[in-house]
């Protein structure tokens, strides 16, 4: 039968790949770009502002760590975040976290075409690049963004170490060619150059902490580009670790020679930051080394902003690929190039939103301001999911666990908190930006996503029933109990829609009192609900599953069931449907669906019907009738129990033009995919009988699925197609109905 294929990634990413990407993220690109603001803004004291900084990345990364090898899929945040929170609010994290990506590529592909102007009017002084127009500064930019990200399209991205590790020598060589200019200076000298050390106080130390924070990310992409890592759970935390170590080994001392030997007598560091804030670090090493080391910081500082502008030009895609696969952005930019094994359409996207940038933000302290206080944000959110996953799960199946849990991500979350806070205050276009991102963010997800992405997750946690106890639900399913020989499978379908250890299943017995009832005299119907419960566990447990029972007693048993379903907030309903001809019991199943707040599932089983040998279900689908949440929750957990074929069939007039065959099975190819039906077969014919078509399929399937509309309380919802097809047909029957 027709099958819907996925191109994947494949980990082809080892260790040394894997820390590849987080030292081409880290190191240079951040701290060339913003150190002359840093200096500007407290003096000296930038370099404890990269220390402090380099503390809070620290702490965080033990949680990305952990994180990290338990769910390694790319997308980062966004992938921890789905894990364990509710769809619309994993649709912002991702939101945030892919534009803090995007603004960081902004970030530094303004940093080189600054770096790269100032060569090239170093060589030829006739020629203005940096000009009040920026037009120059643009262009370079734009054509560095478009290379890089043509050139991941065109292949995996994670090449380029030569980049990478060429920088890190560079580095290495200046910071050598620093202490051995200081060892020739007396410490008086040196430590003048370092006084006044806070510049302006303790708030300048702040100010300068939230505008370079972005200078210590990177080893979060790691994590976002996890999917594509060998052996996860070991080499993910090392490549964080290492990432992040290395980067902190060059800056503090990078730092350090920058301000004491890049500094001529007479002068400071914080002056010659003021006078050239996007270049400082170049004409600080030409103090000490010459024009040779002038070129060295200016050929480090290009190779520096490429790597970390390409770095986050492949999180970026990555994030938004996950997402687009989650249907929190639109399908085809989920999609991998056959051939290219590349997110062709995720990486297109993020280079128009670069490029749309590029061009309302044209300032580096501007854009470094933006993306740090976006980055603060998506860490407090990883150490906030990294503690949920620990509460609810006990951390039983992480490969990795980040230690004195939890101390490190409460003390993580809350720096980067406070940070964002205070970065949002002293600048605020940073926190005009993110409010305007999210805003726009929150009405493209109510509009196009929400509806496709709540489709998907549903599905996913049907199929994936961990993903339950990490979002802290243990959903309850109430199965009314009338015939104690229908129990048996009645739980089981019941523990299909709650799995067992996650899910409950409570049975119920609904007893009408007599009219002269004793309360001292338990009359016949109490005991016969005692036996029907008693013979219903008896056949549960010999199942090997384990419901909860409830016998009540109320003159009214539909008004019962309902006010036993909103007392215990079910968030499913399943009852059983034996006699179709007997008209108060669809009327009273109609009235429950109207007042109850809980999915409704109506089961008619079929003569020696067992529900674990279902292997085949036949699913019609009309018009969006609303149902498809929940149909694609079952059809998950049926997946998951090893159900071998499905199959979504629809039904047009005879009438219908084959361009609307077409165009309705690409629909339901959509919704299958949307409900991870990976293998199924679809069907579209013309008939102007559908219901008899659909009697008719329905005697090769195990199982038919059938939706049903809550139309208001005086519609019927059993029309005659329903119960003829429920009559005329010997599978086992479902009929759903989704809570509004």
């Amino acid at each position: 039968m027709p099958e819907i294929k996925k191109t994947r990634m494949t980990r082809s990413m080892n260790l040394f790949g894997a820390t590849s990407v987080g030292v081409g993220a880290i190191v240079g690109g951040g701290i060339l770009a913003l150190a002359g603001i840093a200096f500007s803004t407290t003096g000296p004291a930038a370099i404890a502002a990269f220390a402090l900084n380099g503390v809070f990345a620290a702490l965080t990364a033990v949680s990305f760590a952990e994180m990290a090898a338990a769910f390694p899929e790319s997308g980062g945040t966004y992938t921890f975040s789905k894990k364990v929170l509710s769809a619309p609010a994993a649709f912002i994290v991702g939101w945030v976290v892919w534009f803090a990506s995007v603004v960081a590529a902004v970030l530094y592909a303004l940093g080189f075409a600054f770096y790269a102007a100032t060569a090239v009017e170093t060589v030829f002084p006739a020629i203005s690049i940096i000009n009040p127009g920026r037009v120059g500064i643009l262009s370079l930019a734009v054509s560095a963004t478009v290379f890089y990200s043509m050139a991941l399209a065109w292949n995996k991205g994670e090449g380029g170490q030569w980049a990478t590790w060429g920088k890190v020598v560079i580095f290495a060589i200046i910071i050598a060619a620093g202490f051995i200019q200081l060892a020739h200076q007396p410490f008086s000298s040196i430590s003048a150059h370092l006084t006044p050390f806070f510049k302006n106080r303790t708030i300048g130390l702040f100010k300068a902490m939230g505008y370079t924070f972005i200078a210590l990310q990177g080893f979060d992409l790691i994590a976002a580009v996890a999917g594509e890592v060998k052996e996860p759970e070991k080499n993910i935390p090392r490549a964080i670790f290492l990432s992040l170590g290395i980067a902190l080994a060059i800056y503090i001392p990078l730092l350090f020679v920058i301000s004491t030997a890049g500094v001529a007598d007479g002068r400071n560091i914080t002056d010659l930051s003021r006078s050239h804030p996007e270049t400082v670090m170049a004409f600080a090493v030409k103090n000490f080394m010459g024009p040779a080391g002038y070129w060295l910081i200016m050929v480090g500082a290009a190779m520096a902003m490429l790597s970390a502008l390409r770095a986050n030009l492949f999180a970026a895609s990555r994030i938004a690929m996950a997402m687009a696969r989650d249907r929190t952005l639109p399908r085809r930019f989920g999609h991998i190039s056959r051939s290219r094994h590349t997110p062709i359409h995720a990486i297109v996207l993020t280079l128009v939103m670069v490029l749309a940038v590029l061009f309302i933000i044209n300032d580096v302290s501007e854009a470094g301001a933006a993306a740090s206080l976006i980055f603060l944000i998506s860490f407090a959110l990883a150490n906030w999911t990294a503690i949920l996953v620990r509460v609810r799960t006990g951390a039983r199946f992480m490969p990795f666990r980040a230690p004195w849990f939890p101390v490190i991500p409460v003390i993580g979350g809350t720096a980067c908190i406070a940070l964002a806070i205070f970065q949002g205050l002293q600048v605020p276009s940073a926190g005009i930006i993110v409010l305007a991102w999210l805003a726009a963010g929150g009405a493209l997800y109510l509009i196009f996503f929400a509806r496709r992405a709540r489709v998907v997750d549903a599905s996913s946690a049907a199929m994936d029933p961990r993903l339950l106890t990490l979002r802290g639900r243990s959903p309850l399913v109430l199965v009314p109990i009338v015939n104690p020989s229908s129990a048996s499978f009645m739980v089981s379908v019941a523990t299909t829609m709650a799995p067992p250890a996650i899910g409950r299943v409570l049975l119920l017995s609904v007893v009408r009192p007599p009219e002269n009832w004793n309360p001292g005299d338990p009359p016949a119907r109490l005991i016969n609900a005692q036996t029907v419960l008693k013979e219903a566990l008896t056949a549960s447990f010999s199942s090997g599953l384990a419901p909860q029972a409830l016998i009540t007693v109320a003159p009214k048993p539909w008004d019962e069931i309902a006010r036993t379903a909103r007392t215990y907030n079910c968030e499913s309903l399943l009852l059983g449907l034996s006699d179709l001809d007997e008209k108060n019991a669809l009327k009273g199943i109609e009235g429950l669906m109207n007042r109850v707040d809980s999915d409704v599932v109506v089961l008619r089983t079929a003569n020696d019907w067992n529900f674990s040998s279902i292997k085949s279900v036949l699913v019609p689908v009309g018009g969006r009738g609303g149902q498809d949440r929940l149909r694609a929750r079952l059809l998950g957990s049926l997946q998951y129990s090893g159900i071998e074929r499905i199959t979504f069939l629809k039904i047009l007039p005879e009438n219908a033009e084959d361009e609307q065959v077409k165009r309705s099975k690409k629909i339901l190819r959509r919704q299958a995919e949307d409900e991870q039906a990976e293998h199924a077969e679809i069907i579209v014919i013309k008939n102007n009988n559908p219901t008899g078509e659909i009697i008719r399929r329905a005697s090769g399937f195990d199982l038919l699925i059938l939706g049903l509309q809550r139309l208001g309380p005086r519609r019927k919802m059993f029309g005659d197609a329903v119960l003829k097809i429920a009559k005329s047909t010997s599978c086992g029957l479902i009929l759903i109905n989704r809570k509004g």
